[in-house]
């Protein structure tokens, strides 16, 4: 392991744009490019295009530093072109093998995949990774977070995540992690509807929560509160079966979920509409077809945009992921032509953000660093890729903040876990560990 993967997998960096992978492991594999997503296009998300303005230079450094540790030759920070102060803060700062690649204002940009092609002009194939194009991604905060790690020996904390949505106040703060949602929404204000319902992630990509009553992670990226009656909320609220009854009635063949499936466009198997056929009749036509389920990106273009009668094939898709996962299937593919139209077929942001009816909740969320120091922190032992991190802490040890929590079991794949605040270990679970102050 080179030296800077050793101190990212001492530091505990994963990836923060959500999936949370190890990026120790990451950084040991070769490629020729390393791609800064800076997309961001969730709407109503604003922290990676806010971090980028204020720590800019920890942003080049990390990406420096992981074009040293691939050996990448070329590194690209992928912007928005409405970021224009981001553009601003990082562009001075760049190395002559470093540049900035001008993303349009569309959905899924952020797609790691899509980046990729839009940045680079490589497409993955299907079922396959970024290093077999020669390409390593990590988005903002994880470079910054590797910078600090390699620089100043400093663990992974703290999470930045925006409050937004149906609030007084939306806002981007950054807390220690295992902080409780709860108090974090506290500092949006108030909530602004009477049967508030809360996503984690963005209004396409994003979970719909249980409760708020549950700890930040370090791939918690936002919280958005819609009431009860909005699109979003009733489209994570129905059943299943309803699901599929849905798609066996109405379904009218017209393939615009194909048409505008953005792993369709850049020549995927990925076909949602005969997904749905396959579905509703018994699994008829090639057994590829319901394989390539699994290379869904979940991005929700099909049934956020593409529907006209309210199917979700995303919904069909993740079942059969789920299904295919426990069996052990696993597709195989080729990569087929690029759609001709597949750029101009991309979603305009502006246009999503009506579509969805969020416009109302389409504001700025300044970012907030003020200190906050919580009682208590729950710390989840799996806030990444790979297996639980194992305790190497009991109830009633001191601990100081940035003190080894959990470390990663012999010859597997995860992260390291730091305590986030100074105080006692106050429970150890299979699942957590909590500390209080």
């Amino acid at each position: 392991m080179n030296e800077i993967a050793n101190k990212a997998r001492a530091a505990g960096v994963v990836g923060a744009g959500g999936a949370g992978f190890p990026t120790h492991v990451k950084l040991m594999s070769a490629a020729e490019i390393y791609l800064v997503n800076g997309a961001e296009c969730e709407p109503l998300l604003k922290v990676d295009q806010q971090l980028a303005v204020k720590y800019a230079p920890q942003l080049v450094r990390g990406l420096q530093l992981a074009m040293q540790a691939v050996g990448a030759r070329e590194g690209i920070i992928a912007f928005k072109a409405k970021y224009v102060e981001a553009i601003a803060a990082v562009q001075p700062l760049l190395a002559s093998n470093m540049r900035i690649h001008i993303l349009k204002d569309i959905y899924p940009a952020g797609d790691e995949v899509i980046t990729i092609w839009l940045a680079t002009g490589r497409r993955v194939p299907p079922a396959a990774l970024p290093k077999d194009v020669g390409v390593a991604v990590n988005n903002v905060l994880t470079l910054i977070n590797l910078a600090r790690a390699v620089d100043d020996n400093a663990p992974v904390v703290d999470r930045t995540l925006t409050i937004s949505g149906a609030v007084s106040d939306p806002i981007t703060v950054t807390v220690p992690i295992g902080t409780s949602l709860r108090e974090v929404m506290a500092r949006a204000g108030s909530i602004t509807v009477a049967k508030p319902y809360f996503i984690n992630g963005g209004p396409m990509m994003g979970k719909l929560l249980d409760s708020i009553d549950q700890p930040v992670t370090k791939t918690t990226g936002g919280i958005i509160v819609l009431p009860e009656d909005h699109v979003v909320v009733r489209r994570h609220r129905q059943p299943m079966q309803d699901v599929l009854a849905i798609a066996r009635a109405v379904c009218e063949q017209c393939n615009l979920c194909t048409e505008l499936c953005p792993r369709h466009l850049i020549g995927h198997e990925l076909h949602p509409a005969l997904i749905v056929r396959s579905a509703n009749y018994r699994d008829m036509g090639k057994p590829s077809v319901l394989l390539s389920a699994l290379t869904c990106s979940e991005c929700a273009i099909c049934e956020q945009w593409a529907c006209p009668v309210n199917i979700s094939p995303m919904r069909i898709n993740v079942a059969l992921k789920a299904q295919f996962r426990a069996e052990g299937a696993r597709y195989v593919g080729d990569l087929r032509p690029l759609d001709p139209m597949a750029e101009h077929r991309l979603v305009p942001t502006s246009r999503l953000v009506t579509r969805l009816g969020i416009a109302a909740y389409n504001k700025k969320a300044p970012l907030d660093e003020s200190s906050y120091s919580p009682a208590k922190v729950v710390l989840n032992l799996r806030q990444h890729v790979g297996v639980a991190a194992v305790p190497v802490v009991q109830v009633g040890d001191p601990v100081q903040r940035g003190q080894l929590l959990a470390d990663i079991p012999a010859d597997a794949l995860g992260a390291r876990l730091h305590a986030s605040i100074s105080g006692r270990v106050a429970e150890v679970t299979a699942q957590s560990i909590t500390l209080t102050a």
